[in-house]
């Protein structure tokens, strides 16, 4: 059931609270764009992980009012204002792709409340050093980030264009990224069911404007607001090694700079193999679960 949480600064987000009500209560950050309605397991395979999965639209998406000049690090606050709401003490979170970057300010934010953190497919800080942040990514969003480094204006008409296209027919971004999509991640898009989930989310991501897509990109290239190296919470950094979207060299660096924190680069898998990953890592972030035994750095 749609919630609508008001923020302290009186902003509306859309949540919705799925699977076990009694379950461990996981936080899922969808990608960019998204919506609450991004990829996620079905009723049944919840209550089997005895989960209750917290979805919302990040701002700027869906129902959630916009907050402008956002940063990473305010999605802590978001979540925290959803808990509340929900009435959850303590939860752990699970962000995929643009949900991974927020997945982590959430742990680096609220150690007091998050119990563990799972990031799959997750972009590294635009200046992380030592790292050439684009070096495998598509050339789609070498643009787009590039776009956003230089000129939020022309960022913003670039996406603003995009999203009216997707909005006639959300169809239309599955297959655009089917072009730049590796073999592995074909295979995954191929299910019908995954189409339409994906087309569903993009759909309700961009129903009333780019702004949540604009917004996101700008923070994900600004400073994030918080040093992934002070998170202490319990981290599981998941990717598929030929992923061209946030290639996994992002997900490497941020291994090296999260204390005690567990990496898994899987072979032959690439962005949307998250997909079939995530029932296991929300098994994880319950506390059930653990990571395979050859996750390597």
């Amino acid at each position: 059931m749609l919630v609508l949480v008001r923020t302290p600064d009186g902003r509306a987000l859309a949540a919705e609270s799925r699977g076990d009500p009694e379950g461990s209560p996981v936080f899922l950050l969808h990608g960019t764009p998204g919506s609450r309605m991004g990829p996620a397991p079905r009723g049944a395979v919840l209550h089997r992980l005895g989960v209750r999965l917290v979805v919302f639209d990040r701002p700027g998406y869906g129902d959630s009012d916009r907050l402008p000049g956002r940063r990473v690090a305010d999605a802590a606050a978001d979540v925290a204002a959803v808990a509340d709401a929900l009435g959850l003490e303590r939860f752990s979170v699970v962000g995929r792709s643009g949900g991974g970057p927020h997945a982590l300010a959430c742990a680096a934010l609220l150690p007091d409340r998050v119990t563990r953190a799972g990031v799959l497919v997750s972009l590294a800080p635009r200046v992380a050093p030592g790292l050439d942040w684009f070096a495998g990514m598509a050339e789609s969003n070498v643009r787009e980030y590039s776009a956003a480094a230089e000129s939020a204006v022309r960022l913003a008409s670039s996406l603003e264009q995009r999203s009216r296209l997707i909005r006639a027919d959300p169809t239309v971004l599955v297959a655009a990224l089917r072009t730049e999509l590796p073999e592995s991640d074909l295979r995954v898009v191929a299910d019908a069911g995954i189409r339409a989930m994906l087309v569903r989310n993009y759909a309700e991501a961009l129903r009333e404007s780019a702004d949540g897509w604009i917004d996101d990109a700008l923070a994900f290239s600004g400073d994030w607001g918080f040093d992934p190296g002070a998170i202490r919470v319990p981290v599981l950094l998941w990717h598929g090694q030929d992923d061209v979207f946030s290639p996994a060299a992002h997900t490497r660096w941020l291994a090296e700079r999260i204390p005690g924190s567990t990496v898994e680069i899987e072979p032959g898998a690439a962005h949307f193999g998250a997909l079939p990953v995530l029932p296991r890592i929300l098994g994880w972030a319950t506390g059930q679960g653990a990571a395979r035994p050859e996750a390597a750095r």
